[in-house]
């Protein structure tokens, strides 16, 4: 595991920081255009001359799995193609990060901001979405397939065996780091990626996903935020967490009885963290 100094850069030196903002279409923006990155996920298909956006079919990407890999398409296009940045950033158009709570594009966090929490840790997460009556794997199994989930375990027992015991301690937590949401040093970030990657590769080679509906076939994307707290927990990687804070309605009650539906009825769901 990389070892970094936490120190924000050289002296003298200010960051380059870049935080992608995940989109599947056209939205509003932080105002911070050095800081945020807008980036069209699956940019083959959901592209409508937005200007201004990155897009994740350039240069060496995964676009077309959008489907499956949901945001994880601009965290890869990230690893590959973004060059000369001290640290790297993912949050969603609808979920930011923020020092305060009140869900408005004006206070998530500034660059000053995140260099300060860099300088407490290399690694920024959200803080942990706690789920209170269900662990972590039976929140899974009621909210997907479970398939997945068990060659998920599978390949981390046979091909990564030293991340088993974190894995399988975070299944039976109630709460975790959910929604693919961080900021890294760079190389904690090229780690991440490395590990993320490999594994979830392995695990499509084992699944057949071709009668999955749209929503299950966003699997890979599942399984990703699953493997976040492994990564950290396994390498004891320091990292402080932030507030968060979702723009527009949050549509709790729907929320609530898709939750009821899945869990009492059958795999039904809608899921709009992802993309």
């Amino acid at each position: 595991m990389a070892k970094v100094n936490n120190e924000s850069t050289v002296k003298g030196e200010k960051m380059k920081i870049k935080i992608l903002v995940a989109t599947h279409k056209g939205n509003p923006m932080p105002s911070d255009s050095d800081l945020y990155l807008p980036i069209l996920v699956g940019a083959n298909k959901n592209y409508n001359g937005e200007i201004g956006f990155e897009l994740d079919n350039h240069g060496d990407n995964i676009s077309d799995k959008n489907p499956n890999y949901n945001e994880l398409t601009a965290i890869y296009w990230a690893w590959k193609n973004l060059n000369n940045v001290d640290a790297v950033g993912l949050v969603h158009y609808r979920r930011l990060f923020s020092l305060g709570f009140k869900r408005d594009l004006n206070i998530v966090l500034t660059k000053k901001q995140v260099e300060k929490l860099l300088e407490k840790a290399p690694v920024i997460l959200p803080k942990k979405r706690n789920y209170y009556i269900e662990t972590i794997r039976t929140h899974y199994i009621h909210s997907h397939y479970r398939e997945p989930l068990d060659v998920l375990r599978q390949v981390l027992k046979n091909d990564y065996p030293k991340y088993l015991s974190s894995f399988d301690d975070l299944m039976n937590k109630r709460s975790a780091h959910m929604f693919n949401m961080f900021i890294m040093k760079t190389p904690y970030f090229n780690e991440y990626c490395e590990f993320v990657f490999s594994v979830l590769s392995k695990v499509e080679k084992q699944i057949d996903i071709s009668n999955y509906s749209v929503q299950e076939a966003r699997v890979f994307g599942y399984l990703s935020e699953l493997l976040m707290d492994t990564w950290i927990n396994t390498n004891q990687i320091k990292y402080v967490e932030c507030n968060w804070v979702q723009i527009g309605k949050r549509k709790l009650f729907k929320k609530a009885l898709v939750f009821l539906k899945r869990k009492f009825l059958s795999n039904v769901g809608e899921d709009e963290t992802h993309f």
